[in-house]
């Protein structure tokens, strides 16, 4: 009786409740760090593939400078390989002029008229060996020592037919004293100061100087914000500013390669690039306002000079020799 009139034992729903609520707090926890996983793997991904793009966009930049490199170095050979067919000429006429002197040794008992044809050759082979070092390789002290040798040629020559020659002669030869050391000479000290000049150029402008260069405005906003303006001087990394430099070292090599081969408009096209990369480089400055201004007047730098009175020495001495 007292077995079967004794109550159930009572349930316990807390016992099921709890290992429940474990499960899905370790199921949340699992699936907010799989989220969390796959967000840091995908932005890793993003990262690889910026730092890959910007990896690839250098790379392009290194090949394009290597081959303009490359281009360089090929225009200059082909300059040098054309100053070695100039010298090799200048030397057969040296030869030549050397088998002259023997003639006039040999012919030196011969009578005035063929001592004097000869000494007119002798006079127009220095003068067109003159023009020749002018015209091809701006050889202005070596053109001056031919005109003084052509000359002394002229000056034995007795005659008043040849005083106009000699007058001629004398007006040529102060024409081309009055160019100093040479049009491209001086050009190319000019570039080389101008490319020095520009290793003094301030980073950044002084703090009066760049407020009294700015507007009211700009003053005003200063606080607030920072003004750039991007289409001269747009803001440069480490990077681009290194090629930047590359990039005008570049161009100011090829205007010295044009300068030695006498490419006018070669000249002025590397000068024209050159000052397009003055403002991405350096902040406006009075320092660099003047650069910009001396690289104005080099572009203006004439480096085959038209002279009326070259040749016409020449051209008078060859005249008199076909009209007799």
């Amino acid at each position: 009786m007292n077995e079967a009139d004794s109550p159930p034992p009572a349930r316990r729903p807390l016992r099921w409740i709890v290992p429940v609520l474990g499960l899905l707090v370790v199921g949340g926890g699992g699936a907010w760090g799989w989220t969390q996983w796959q967000a840091q793997q995908a932005q890793a991904r993003q990262r690889d593939e910026n730092a890959s793009l910007q990896l690839q966009g250098l790379l392009d930049s290194v090949e394009a400078l290597r081959r303009d490199q490359r281009s360089t170095s090929q225009r200059v050979q082909d300059a040098a390989a054309t100053n070695r067919v100039l010298r090799d000429e200048m030397l057969g006429l040296s030869q030549r002029n050397a088998l002259l002197e023997d003639n006039l040794a040999k012919l030196a008992d011969s009578t005035r008229h063929g001592a004097q044809a000869l000494q007119l050759e002798e006079a127009e082979l220095l003068l067109s060996q003159a023009g020749q070092r002018l015209a091809f390789a701006d050889d202005v002290d070596g053109a001056r020592r031919l005109y003084a040798l052509a000359a002394n040629a002229l000056g034995d020559i007795q005659g008043g037919d040849y005083l106009n020659l000699r007058q001629a002669l004398m007006q040529e030869r102060n024409a081309l004293d009055a160019q100093g050391p040479g049009a491209r000479a001086q050009a190319s000290t000019a570039l080389a100061a101008f490319a020095r000049a520009l290793t003094a150029l301030p980073d950044a402008v002084a703090g009066d100087a760049t407020t009294a260069a700015t507007p009211w405005w700009h003053q005003v906003l200063a606080p607030f914000v920072t003004i750039t303006p991007t289409r001269t001087q747009g803001p440069l990394t480490d990077a681009e500013r290194v090629a930047a430099w590359d990039s005008l070292q570049l161009e100011l090599t090829l205007a010295r390669a044009a300068i030695e081969r006498g490419d006018q408009a070669g000249y002025e096209q590397a000068l024209d690039r050159v000052a397009l990369w003055l403002p991405r480089l350096w902040p406006d400055s009075p320092a660099l306002r003047e650069r910009r201004g001396e690289l104005q007047h080099l572009r203006t730098r004439t480096l085959r000079p038209t002279l009326p009175e070259l040749g016409s020495t020449l051209q008078q001495l060859r005249a008199m020799r076909d009209g007799r």
